[in-house]
């Protein structure tokens, strides 16, 4: 066998070889780990070796609502309806037939059965009570939305609590009062912030969204009408609360005031703040402000 003649040269250039043939199975791994993509060319000639960014998958995005889609859920759950020909249908509005029956009769049964056995507070309150469940279960029978039901049932529960706690017939309807300052005194915030509660309620029915509130003359309207539906309920509290101080004396008035002042109050307190809120229409020919 012949040895080379300079075998110290030879071994560096087994090592090249070897370091050469190491590079290259690198290389053969990188460019499988990359899916064996294509170099690309970048604007200045140069290859570009870096792999390739996968996509990754688009994340649903969850839309956010509105203040326009808040505003025509407050309407919805306030119970604001259209009637046929695009006006607010107020009846309906105020809960319908049976809807004003559940806010009136339980009131009206206390009161009848207290006058008959004043000495029975409690019989008066369970019969109070029992109308509101019949109501309940009613809407349950007919598969219709219990909130205003179960509000009512709550609501008359307190009141009947009220009553047989401080053995008083006449705190039956304290509860109603404080019902009506709280609305009060919300619907008086609303129109000190420029979103008056009219605005809210009529503008859904209207079509109009939150288009009104860049109207200075539309924001001047709902105010008008939200003023309206407070009037009607400091109305309430200015004749019902002296009656309520008179004890049992004023209960019969209490009671019976109170059912007056109730839906059909409310009722033609909406109509009017509705009427007032009308805009105004525009002349033909006339162009309408931007």
């Amino acid at each position: 066998m012949t040895l080379p003649e300079h075998p110290e040269r030879a071994r560096p250039e087994r090592a090249q070889q070897d370091q050469t043939q190491q590079d290259r199975s690198q290389q053969d791994r990188t460019q499988q780990e990359i899916g064996q993509q294509e170099p690309r060319e970048t604007a200045g000639g140069n290859r570009d070796m870096s792999p390739p960014v996968t996509p990754q998958p688009s994340q649903p995005t969850v839309s956010q609502p509105g203040v326009s889609q808040l505003a025509e859920d407050y309407a919805a759950k306030a119970g604001l309806h259209r009637s046929s020909n695009g006006n607010i249908d107020v009846l309906k509005s105020a809960g319908g037939i049976q809807g004003i029956a559940e806010s009136i009769l339980p009131g009206l049964v206390f009161l009848i059965a207290f006058t008959i056995d004043r000495e029975n507070l409690t019989l008066a309150v369970i019969a109070a009570l029992t109308v509101a469940a019949v109501f309940t279960v009613a809407r349950l029978v007919q598969r219709k939305p219990l909130t205003q039901a179960l509000a009512g049932f709550i609501g008359v529960g307190l009141s009947a609590w009220l009553a047989t706690s401080t053995g008083k017939a006449e705190n039956f309807y304290v509860l109603g009062f404080f019902t009506n300052l709280g609305y009060i005194l919300a619907m008086s915030i609303s129109v000190a912030v420029r979103w008056p509660i009219a605005g809210l309620l009529f503008g859904f029915i209207r079509n109009e969204g939150l288009e009104w509130r860049k109207d200075p003359k539309r924001v001047r309207a709902y105010s008008i009408g939200t003023w309206v539906i407070v009037a009607v309920l400091v109305l309430r509290l200015v004749v019902q609360v002296p009656l309520y101080f008179m004890g049992e004396q004023g209960l019969a008035a209490l009671a019976t005031t109170r059912l007056l002042m109730g839906a059909p109050l409310y009722i033609l307190g909406i109509w009017i703040a509705w009427l007032l809120t009308r805009p105004v229409p525009v002349p033909a020919g006339a162009k309408e402000p931007s």
